[in-house]
């Protein structure tokens, strides 16, 4: 086949995400509980946000814990379906609701919970890509059109892999998460390429694999076990085997 274009997943296709969400959830929510505590106190008072009211008593987290917190995002997603991916503003608002119900009026609300997202993006995107990433990309870049295609919330453009991606597409911000076909559209378009001559990478069997090849897309699946695969998936161990892959279906006629 003539392969024109690749796209790729981000989380757990290229870094190891699992440990990256787990210190950014619990570091972003341990910062908002220190920081108010720190403003109730009369510390953090000069950085805005207006003194603390007499009813925001306790620690927001002895009150909220992260469970609460996880839950109450549960909540708004299916009481807002259309934004269910939009990991970003489900956060916002959850946080937002949280703190108006410990006792903040909406404006302080709004301050904190504004600040306790800069926290959560800034450790968001402390990744660290595969070490064969960097290298795969700069290569795969001189030869094929590449874009991004991610549910996640990572802005690839703030991390050095951004320059390889001139197409970045947030599904979740779209209102169309995988395995919704719009991203994917989205991205060829803008590649101006057809799913025929595409391959899209990623490590989700129904976002990933079967999302692209419905739209007649080959899909490289970065899956778990040996499972029967469908024509047109190819099943990799790492994102590291791509090249072998890439070589293999360029040699198909």
């Amino acid at each position: 086949m003539r392969l024109e274009a690749i796209t790729f997943d981000l989380d757990d296709t290229l870094w190891d995400n699992g440990g990256v969400m787990q210190r950014t959830e619990t570091g972003h929510y341990a910062w908002l509980d220190q920081a108010l505590n720190e403003w109730r106190e009369g510390r953090l008072g000069e950085q805005g946000g207006g003194a603390p009211p007499a009813d925001a008593a306790g620690r927001f987290a002895e009150r909220f814990p992260l469970e609460a917190f996880i839950a109450h995002r549960l909540r708004l997603a299916a009481k807002h379906p259309l934004r269910r991916g939009d990991f970003t503003w489900l956060r916002h608002r959850a946080l937002g609701e949280l703190l108006e119900a410990y006792g903040l009026p909406p404006e302080q609300a709004a301050h904190w919970a504004r600040r306790a997202m800069e926290r959560f993006m800034a450790l968001r995107h402390e990744v660290v890509p595969f070490e064969e990433v960097e290298a795969l990309l700069e290569a795969l870049g001189r030869r094929y059109r590449l874009a991004s295609i991610t549910n996640g919330n990572v802005e690839i453009a703030r991390l050095p892999l951004g320059r390889h991606f001139p197409v970045a597409i947030a599904a979740g911000e779209l209102l169309a998460p995988k395995p919704d076909p719009r991203p994917f559209l989205a991205a060829l378009a803008r590649l101006g390429t057809t799913p025929s001559r595409a391959l899209h990478v990623g490590d989700h069997w129904e976002d990933d694999a079967l999302a692209a090849r419905r739209l007649g897309m080959q899909a490289a699946w970065i899956g778990p076990d040996d499972r029967p695969l469908p024509g047109g998936i190819h099943r990799l161990d790492h994102v590291r085997e791509l090249p072998a892959l890439i070589r293999w279906l360029e040699r198909q006629r």
